[in-house]
Protein backbone atom coordinates (compact mmCIF):
# COMPACT_ATOMS: atom_id res chain seq x y z
CA UNK A 1 0.00 0.00 0.00
CA UNK A 2 0.93 3.73 -0.53
CA UNK A 3 -0.23 6.47 1.23
CA UNK A 4 1.22 9.90 0.23
CA UNK A 5 1.51 12.36 3.51
CA UNK A 6 4.38 15.33 3.97
CA UNK A 7 5.27 17.33 6.97
CA UNK A 8 4.33 19.98 4.70
CA UNK A 9 0.86 19.66 5.21
CA UNK A 10 1.03 22.08 7.97
CA UNK A 11 0.49 25.35 7.73
CA UNK A 12 0.72 28.67 10.16
CA UNK A 13 -3.02 29.20 10.80
CA UNK A 14 -3.43 30.44 14.24
CA UNK A 15 -3.83 28.01 16.76
CA UNK A 16 -7.34 29.05 17.96
CA UNK A 17 -9.07 28.12 14.05
CA UNK A 18 -11.62 26.02 14.04
CA UNK A 19 -10.05 24.24 11.22
CA UNK A 20 -7.90 21.18 12.71
CA UNK A 21 -4.80 21.85 10.65
CA UNK A 22 -2.48 19.29 13.01
CA UNK A 23 -5.05 16.34 11.82
CA UNK A 24 -3.04 15.45 9.15
CA UNK A 25 0.21 14.69 10.78
CA UNK A 26 -1.94 13.00 14.35
CA UNK A 27 -3.68 10.43 11.60
CA UNK A 28 -0.38 9.95 10.37
CA UNK A 29 0.75 8.85 13.84
CA UNK A 30 -2.34 7.05 14.69
CA UNK A 31 -1.66 4.72 11.89
CA UNK A 32 1.87 4.16 12.42
CA UNK A 33 1.58 3.52 16.53
CA UNK A 34 -0.98 0.91 16.07
CA UNK A 35 0.59 -0.49 12.61
CA UNK A 36 -2.58 -0.28 9.91
CA UNK A 37 0.38 1.56 8.58
CA UNK A 38 4.12 0.54 8.64
CA UNK A 39 6.92 3.11 7.71
CA UNK A 40 8.14 2.13 4.27
CA UNK A 41 3.88 2.55 3.40
CA UNK A 42 4.10 5.99 3.54
CA UNK A 43 5.68 8.51 0.78
CA UNK A 44 6.21 12.11 0.50
CA UNK A 45 4.99 13.73 -2.50
CA UNK A 46 6.42 16.39 -4.56
CA UNK A 47 4.66 19.56 -4.31
CA UNK A 48 2.31 20.36 -8.00
CA UNK A 49 4.10 22.42 -10.72
CA UNK A 50 2.37 25.60 -11.41
CA UNK A 51 1.80 24.52 -15.24
CA UNK A 52 -0.91 21.69 -13.33
CA UNK A 53 -2.27 24.35 -10.87
CA UNK A 54 -3.04 25.84 -13.87
CA UNK A 55 -5.20 23.44 -15.87
CA UNK A 56 -8.00 24.30 -13.14
CA UNK A 57 -7.18 28.12 -11.95
CA UNK A 58 -6.60 31.48 -13.05
CA UNK A 59 -3.01 32.51 -13.60
CA UNK A 60 -4.32 36.10 -11.77
CA UNK A 61 -5.64 33.96 -8.96
CA UNK A 62 -2.16 31.90 -8.43
CA UNK A 63 0.13 35.01 -9.20
CA UNK A 64 -1.85 36.92 -6.07
CA UNK A 65 -1.82 33.73 -4.10
CA UNK A 66 1.65 32.83 -4.44
CA UNK A 67 2.57 36.88 -3.93
CA UNK A 68 0.41 37.28 -0.97
CA UNK A 69 -1.93 39.99 -2.13
CA UNK A 70 -5.03 38.62 -2.18
CA UNK A 71 -7.35 40.74 -1.01
CA UNK A 72 -8.99 41.05 2.46
CA UNK A 73 -12.48 40.23 1.41
CA UNK A 74 -10.69 36.97 -0.53
CA UNK A 75 -9.32 35.80 2.74
CA UNK A 76 -12.71 36.10 4.66
CA UNK A 77 -14.14 34.04 1.84
CA UNK A 78 -11.17 31.90 2.18
CA UNK A 79 -11.57 31.20 5.79
CA UNK A 80 -7.65 31.10 6.37
CA UNK A 81 -4.70 33.72 7.15
CA UNK A 82 -2.34 34.06 4.34
CA UNK A 83 1.72 32.84 4.58
CA UNK A 84 4.46 31.49 2.53
CA UNK A 85 3.56 28.10 4.33
CA UNK A 86 -0.23 27.85 3.23
CA UNK A 87 1.35 28.26 -0.19
CA UNK A 88 3.23 25.68 0.27
CA UNK A 89 1.03 23.43 1.95
CA UNK A 90 -1.68 23.81 -0.43
CA UNK A 91 0.65 23.13 -3.60
CA UNK A 92 1.90 20.10 -1.49
CA UNK A 93 -1.41 18.64 -0.82
CA UNK A 94 -2.14 19.00 -4.38
CA UNK A 95 0.75 16.98 -5.20
CA UNK A 96 -0.13 14.44 -2.80
CA UNK A 97 -3.83 13.61 -4.79
CA UNK A 98 -1.96 13.78 -8.14
CA UNK A 99 0.76 11.11 -6.82
CA UNK A 100 -1.95 9.09 -5.37
CA UNK A 101 -4.06 9.45 -8.60
CA UNK A 102 -1.07 7.92 -10.22
CA UNK A 103 -0.62 5.26 -8.27
CA UNK A 104 -4.09 4.19 -7.78
CA UNK A 105 -3.99 4.05 -11.88
CA UNK A 106 -1.11 1.00 -11.33
CA UNK A 107 -2.05 -0.72 -8.01
CA UNK A 108 -5.74 0.11 -8.22
CA UNK A 109 -6.27 1.94 -4.82
CA UNK A 110 -3.96 4.52 -2.91
CA UNK A 111 -4.70 6.98 -0.32
CA UNK A 112 -3.46 11.14 0.26
CA UNK A 113 -3.82 12.49 3.74
CA UNK A 114 -4.62 15.38 3.28
CA UNK A 115 -7.17 16.63 0.22
CA UNK A 116 -10.62 16.98 -0.75
CA UNK A 117 -10.42 21.14 -0.72
CA UNK A 118 -13.87 20.93 -3.01
CA UNK A 119 -14.78 24.63 -2.17
CA UNK A 120 -11.54 26.40 -4.42
CA UNK A 121 -12.82 27.74 -7.71
CA UNK A 122 -10.80 28.80 -10.53
CA UNK A 123 -10.56 32.21 -9.76
CA UNK A 124 -10.52 31.67 -5.82
CA UNK A 125 -10.50 30.02 -2.45
CA UNK A 126 -13.28 28.98 -0.13
CA UNK A 127 -14.07 27.62 3.18
CA UNK A 128 -10.93 26.60 4.07
CA UNK A 129 -9.67 25.28 0.37
CA UNK A 130 -7.13 27.23 -1.44
CA UNK A 131 -6.67 25.04 -4.34
CA UNK A 132 -9.10 22.43 -5.60
CA UNK A 133 -6.97 19.11 -5.44
CA UNK A 134 -8.69 16.28 -6.90
CA UNK A 135 -9.93 18.73 -9.91
CA UNK A 136 -6.36 19.88 -10.71
CA UNK A 137 -5.52 15.37 -10.41
CA UNK A 138 -7.83 14.46 -12.63
CA UNK A 139 -6.89 17.22 -15.37
CA UNK A 140 -3.13 16.75 -15.00
CA UNK A 141 -4.73 12.69 -15.48
CA UNK A 142 -5.99 13.46 -18.60
CA UNK A 143 -2.82 15.79 -20.23
CA UNK A 144 -0.88 12.97 -20.14
CA UNK A 145 -3.18 10.50 -21.46
CA UNK A 146 -3.86 8.44 -18.39
CA UNK A 147 -7.55 8.34 -18.06
CA UNK A 148 -10.30 9.79 -19.85
CA UNK A 149 -13.56 9.88 -17.33
CA UNK A 150 -13.58 10.14 -13.73
CA UNK A 151 -15.94 10.12 -10.84
CA UNK A 152 -16.07 11.96 -8.00
CA UNK A 153 -17.97 10.90 -4.85
CA UNK A 154 -17.98 13.69 -2.33
CA UNK A 155 -19.20 12.41 1.00
CA UNK A 156 -18.13 15.38 2.78
CA UNK A 157 -20.99 17.10 4.87
CA UNK A 158 -20.73 20.53 2.88
CA UNK A 159 -21.49 20.30 -1.00
CA UNK A 160 -18.21 20.52 -3.30
CA UNK A 161 -19.41 23.40 -4.50
CA UNK A 162 -15.69 24.30 -6.14
CA UNK A 163 -15.80 20.81 -7.91
CA UNK A 164 -18.93 21.26 -9.44
CA UNK A 165 -18.58 24.48 -11.10
CA UNK A 166 -15.38 23.61 -12.74
CA UNK A 167 -16.91 20.41 -14.39
CA UNK A 168 -19.99 21.72 -14.73
CA UNK A 169 -20.06 21.41 -18.41
CA UNK A 170 -17.35 18.21 -18.74
CA UNK A 171 -19.18 14.86 -19.51
CA UNK A 172 -16.71 13.07 -19.18
CA UNK A 173 -16.05 14.02 -15.06
CA UNK A 174 -19.48 12.41 -12.88
CA UNK A 175 -19.33 15.21 -9.70
CA UNK A 176 -21.53 13.32 -6.75
CA UNK A 177 -22.10 15.31 -3.73
CA UNK A 178 -23.83 13.82 -0.75
CA UNK A 179 -24.32 16.71 1.79
CA UNK A 180 -26.38 18.91 4.33
CA UNK A 181 -29.24 20.77 2.65
CA UNK A 182 -29.04 23.37 5.73
CA UNK A 183 -25.57 23.28 5.50
CA UNK A 184 -22.78 25.54 3.98
CA UNK A 185 -22.52 26.35 1.38
CA UNK A 186 -25.81 28.60 1.12
CA UNK A 187 -26.18 28.84 -2.63
CA UNK A 188 -25.54 25.65 -3.71
CA UNK A 189 -23.54 24.99 -7.34
CA UNK A 190 -25.27 21.81 -9.82
CA UNK A 191 -23.19 18.83 -9.69
CA UNK A 192 -24.14 15.54 -11.93
CA UNK A 193 -25.72 14.66 -9.12
CA UNK A 194 -26.35 16.00 -5.88
CA UNK A 195 -28.14 14.09 -2.43
CA UNK A 196 -28.82 16.49 0.05
CA UNK A 197 -29.83 15.88 3.09
CA UNK A 198 -31.78 17.20 6.09
CA UNK A 199 -30.74 17.98 9.37
CA UNK A 200 -30.60 14.89 12.14
CA UNK A 201 -30.03 11.91 8.63
CA UNK A 202 -28.46 8.92 10.88
CA UNK A 203 -26.75 5.81 9.69
CA UNK A 204 -29.29 3.78 7.98
CA UNK A 205 -31.07 6.69 5.90
CA UNK A 206 -27.11 7.53 4.98
CA UNK A 207 -26.04 4.55 3.81
CA UNK A 208 -29.30 3.07 1.85
CA UNK A 209 -29.23 6.41 -0.35
CA UNK A 210 -25.53 6.14 -0.48
CA UNK A 211 -25.55 2.65 -2.11
CA UNK A 212 -28.64 3.52 -4.46
CA UNK A 213 -26.79 6.87 -5.53
CA UNK A 214 -23.45 4.64 -6.09
CA UNK A 215 -25.24 3.05 -9.01
CA UNK A 216 -25.56 6.02 -10.80
CA UNK A 217 -22.25 7.48 -10.36
CA UNK A 218 -20.67 3.75 -12.00
CA UNK A 219 -23.03 4.00 -15.00
CA UNK A 220 -20.61 6.97 -16.16
CA UNK A 221 -18.21 4.02 -16.58
CA UNK A 222 -15.53 6.09 -14.93
CA UNK A 223 -11.59 5.36 -15.76
CA UNK A 224 -10.84 6.18 -11.98
CA UNK A 225 -13.06 7.63 -8.47
CA UNK A 226 -11.91 10.54 -6.07
CA UNK A 227 -13.76 9.45 -2.81
CA UNK A 228 -13.57 12.68 -0.55
CA UNK A 229 -13.87 11.05 2.89
CA UNK A 230 -15.22 13.67 4.92
CA UNK A 231 -15.44 13.16 8.70
CA UNK A 232 -18.12 15.65 8.91
CA UNK A 233 -21.18 13.78 9.09
CA UNK A 234 -20.59 13.42 12.10
CA UNK A 235 -22.80 13.45 14.91
CA UNK A 236 -20.32 15.20 17.26
CA UNK A 237 -19.09 17.31 14.60
CA UNK A 238 -18.86 21.17 15.22
CA UNK A 239 -19.90 22.16 11.55
CA UNK A 240 -22.12 19.01 10.67
CA UNK A 241 -25.59 18.92 11.46
CA UNK A 242 -26.18 15.05 10.64
CA UNK A 243 -26.02 12.10 12.78
CA UNK A 244 -24.05 9.56 11.61
CA UNK A 245 -21.86 7.77 14.28
CA UNK A 246 -18.36 6.52 13.92
CA UNK A 247 -19.65 2.81 13.17
CA UNK A 248 -21.85 4.40 10.32
CA UNK A 249 -19.29 6.49 8.79
CA UNK A 250 -16.52 3.43 8.65
CA UNK A 251 -19.58 1.39 6.92
CA UNK A 252 -19.67 4.47 4.40
CA UNK A 253 -16.14 4.12 3.86
CA UNK A 254 -16.21 0.10 3.07
CA UNK A 255 -19.51 0.80 0.98
CA UNK A 256 -17.96 2.85 -1.38
CA UNK A 257 -14.13 1.05 -1.51
CA UNK A 258 -15.98 -2.59 -1.75
CA UNK A 259 -18.08 -1.35 -5.15
CA UNK A 260 -14.46 -0.09 -6.46
CA UNK A 261 -13.30 -3.05 -5.90
CA UNK A 262 -15.96 -5.39 -7.38
CA UNK A 263 -16.17 -3.10 -10.34
CA UNK A 264 -12.34 -3.04 -10.91
CA UNK A 265 -12.01 0.91 -10.92
CA UNK A 266 -9.12 2.24 -9.42
CA UNK A 267 -9.57 4.28 -6.14
CA UNK A 268 -7.87 7.72 -4.45
CA UNK A 269 -9.09 8.56 -1.39
CA UNK A 270 -8.65 11.89 -0.12
CA UNK A 271 -9.43 13.18 3.84
CA UNK A 272 -11.51 16.62 3.39
CA UNK A 273 -13.32 18.08 6.21
CA UNK A 274 -13.82 17.52 9.65
CA UNK A 275 -14.33 19.52 12.82
CA UNK A 276 -15.08 17.16 15.88
CA UNK A 277 -16.35 18.67 19.21
CA UNK A 278 -13.46 16.62 20.16
CA UNK A 279 -10.61 16.35 17.72
CA UNK A 280 -9.99 12.22 18.66
CA UNK A 281 -13.31 11.49 16.69
CA UNK A 282 -11.67 12.99 13.94
CA UNK A 283 -8.81 11.43 14.03
CA UNK A 284 -10.64 7.82 14.34
CA UNK A 285 -12.95 8.73 11.62
CA UNK A 286 -10.24 9.61 9.28
CA UNK A 287 -8.37 6.33 10.74
CA UNK A 288 -11.12 4.20 10.00
CA UNK A 289 -10.82 5.25 5.50
CA UNK A 290 -7.10 3.95 5.88
CA UNK A 291 -7.96 0.89 7.77
CA UNK A 292 -11.48 0.10 5.27
CA UNK A 293 -8.28 1.04 2.23
CA UNK A 294 -6.48 -2.07 3.94
CA UNK A 295 -9.72 -4.35 4.90
CA UNK A 296 -10.66 -4.21 1.63
CA UNK A 297 -8.34 -4.43 -0.76
CA UNK A 298 -4.95 -6.08 1.03
CA UNK A 299 -6.26 -9.37 1.77
CA UNK A 300 -7.11 -10.00 -1.51
CA UNK A 301 -2.73 -9.19 -2.37
CA UNK A 302 -2.33 -11.47 -0.19
CA UNK A 303 -4.12 -14.13 -1.68
CA UNK A 304 -2.94 -13.13 -5.12
CA UNK A 305 0.34 -13.20 -4.06
CA UNK A 306 0.04 -16.79 -2.59
CA UNK A 307 -1.45 -17.38 -5.34
CA UNK A 308 1.64 -16.82 -7.33
CA UNK A 309 3.87 -18.05 -5.28
CA UNK A 310 1.73 -21.49 -5.65
CA UNK A 311 2.10 -21.18 -9.21
CA UNK A 312 6.22 -20.85 -9.57
CA UNK A 313 6.11 -23.77 -7.10
CA UNK A 314 4.59 -26.01 -9.15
Amino acid sequence: MRVFYTPRYYAEIGSGHIFPIRKFELVRDKLLTEGTLHPHELEEPSPAEVDEVLLVHSQDYISRLCNGTLTNKELRRLGLPWSESLVRRSFYAVGGTISAAIHSLDEGYCSNLAGGTHHSFPDRGEGFCVLNDVAIAIRTLRSRGLIQRAAIVDCDVHQGNGTATIFENDEDTFTFSMHGANNYPLFKATSSLDLELPDGTGDHEYLQLLSDSLIHVFKHQPDIVFYLAGADPFSGDKLGKLSLSIDGLRQRDELVLSVCYKREVPVTTVMSGGYGKELDDTLEIHCNTIRAVKKIFEPQLTATALNAENFQTA
